[in-house]
């Protein structure tokens, strides 16, 4: 048995067509077809979107570059499983 995975355009006649050439000539095959329709994916959503204040990025980038053990002591709550280890 082949499996094979393809994507396909439906036109207006609302008919798929399938030409895939299988390399078998004058049998019975059986086949079987599970069509799934794509959705067009959604455009990205901006920050404010997604609900950051807007300049936050800017404001904060880099903030943490002077203190390491706030890492440092973040890194180590993470690996207790979020408890709390100074």
């Amino acid at each position: 048995m082949q499996s094979i995975k393809l994507c396909s355009h439906v036109g207006a006649d609302g008919i798929l067509h399938l030409n895939i050439p299988v390399g078998i000539t004058n049998k019975e095959i059986e086949v079987t077809v599970t069509y799934q329709q794509l959705e067009p994916s959604a455009p990205p959503q901006t920050h404010q979107e997604l609900g950051w204040q807007t300049g936050f990025f800017e404001q904060t980038d880099g903030s943490l570059a002077d203190d390491p053990s706030i890492i440092i002591k973040w890194e180590r709550k993470i690996k207790n499983r979020g408890n709390a280890v100074y």
